[in-house]
């Protein structure tokens, strides 16, 4: 008893005494009429308030559908939008590097000709919600039955994360660069409906265009740091 006290009163001197991880419990598109998923995220070291999406394509690359992604970039209405009044407001922005392998792969060309939502064409509230803060677990189902096998894909970025590759100067002149800083990291899992299997782990495969300006996938990674760091771990199940 005595050794148990001094272990808690150094705890509490030191202020390491641990707190359980708050894990948010998300939901999309609770009305579908196909199978439902659940994503579990973990966070890692580098964690702090990324944009992300996850959604669905066949073996053969095309898009299904979204299944959820974050409110911001489902609208292009982002909380530091607006600075027109003297100070930061919500309002629209357009971010074409925040998701673009996505933003591609979905083949929505907005009149900007951008291919991230617009104010006039949003994601429906179904797929989009705030950005958690940190670990959470998403449930979402299908709009409809995907084929028995397909690949779930889940696309997360972050800003101001400069390393000594992507540097605040590598492309001094590009303003969508600039927002973005470390590319987007892709993650996939290959999902088979019939293999009895119903936990997937979710592995990097790539990174988008530093920019947002193509679709293409670069499977490097080696140029990333805190990129790949800000998820820890990304579990699929099918429920």
């Amino acid at each position: 008893m005595i050794i148990i006290a001094l272990l808690f009163l150094t705890a509490c001197k030191s202020g390491r005494v641990q707190e359980a991880p708050q894990i948010m419990n998300l939901s999309a598109n609770p009305t579908g009429t196909g199978p439902g998923l659940s994503l579990e995220f973990r966070k890692g070291m580098a964690h702090n308030h990324p944009s992300f999406v996850l959604w669905a394509e066949g073996m053969d690359g095309k898009y299904l559908q979204t299944l959820f992604i974050t409110k911001a970039v489902g609208t292009s209405i982002y909380e530091h939008g607006d600075p027109s009044s003297g100070h930061w407001e919500p309002g629209e922005i357009r971010r074409p590097a925040s998701l673009p392998y996505w933003a591609h792969k979905r083949g929505v060309k907005e009149k900007d000709g951008l291919y991230v939502p617009s104010i006039e064409n949003p994601m429906a509230d179904a797929y989009t919600g705030a950005t958690p803060p940190g670990d959470f677990n998403l449930s979402a189902r299908f709009d409809k039955n995907p084929p028995p096998k397909f690949r779930i894909l889940f696309e997360i970025n972050q800003t101001w994360d400069w390393n000594k590759f992507w540097t605040n100067n590598k492309y001094p002149d590009d303003d969508e660069y600039k927002t973005s800083c470390q590319p987007a990291v892709v993650y996939m899992a290959t999902v088979d409906m019939n293999d009895g299997v119903s936990a997937y782990t979710m592995e990097a495969i790539g990174h988008s265009h530093y920019a947002g300006r193509t679709g293409e996938l670069f499977t490097d990674l080696g140029t990333l740091t805190t990129a790949l760091e800000i998820v820890n771990n990304l579990t699929v199940n099918l429920e």
